[in-house]
């Protein structure tokens, strides 16, 4: 029997533009770190698997993988989480370490989404494809297969959009994304 739902927190990047590894700023009170962790944990994925690189971080509920080669970009930081999943999990939901205001909610609407048949979901927001993602283990050697550079599971979605179920998430998350401090200071003052 399938455990279900993983979770995978891509967090290997240094923060080039940012001028600090993403993975260790602070927001909120929290690292964005232990935030996509505590994404994923409640929004239903068990394990959860989070890729480093540029920094290493102790922490809570969740196996650390390290992804030596993480300054090729996030192609390689997908394909080593989705090496390190057990090999009982369904799908996986996978979740970049930038995106503070994606909450639970999403995770859960694309669990959901799988077990409605789904074996691809992406959350949405005004229409437009975003992440989380959801994929199912089928499509996992393609997916880790196609992804190279920065550009993470968006060839497999482009080789493949009959298999893409949007999942509209508006009304619960905003998938502003931290990548300058401009940025940083903007959604910190939200």
């Amino acid at each position: 029997m399938r455990s279900g739902s993983a979770g995978l927190l891509l967090a290997a990047g240094s923060g080039s533009r940012l001028g600090t590894p993403k993975a260790l700023v602070e927001f909120r009170g929290e690292r964005l770190v232990d935030r996509g962790i505590r994404l994923l944990h409640d929004g239903g994925c068990h394990p959860v698997v989070v890729v480093l690189g540029a920094a290493t971080a102790q922490v809570r509920g969740a196996v650390t993988v390290r992804n030596p080669d993480w300054r090729s970009g996030m192609g390689s930081s997908l394909r080593v989480g989705l090496g390190a999943l057990p090999d009982d999990a369904e799908h996986v939901v996978i979740a970049l370490v930038d995106q503070p205001f994606i909450g639970p909610k999403v995770v859960e609407r694309l669990i959901r989404a799988a077990r409605d048949g789904a074996s691809v979901a992406v959350a949405t927001y005004g229409g437009a494809r975003r992440n989380p993602v959801l994929i199912a283990r089928e499509h996992f050697e393609e997916v880790a297969g196609l992804a190279t550079g920065d550009t993470g599971a968006r060839p497999f979605l482009r080789a493949h959009p009959e298999l893409v179920v949007a999942v509209p998430c508006d009304d619960i998350g905003d998938p502003a994304d931290i990548d300058t401090p401009a940025d940083l200071s903007a959604l910190r003052a939200r």
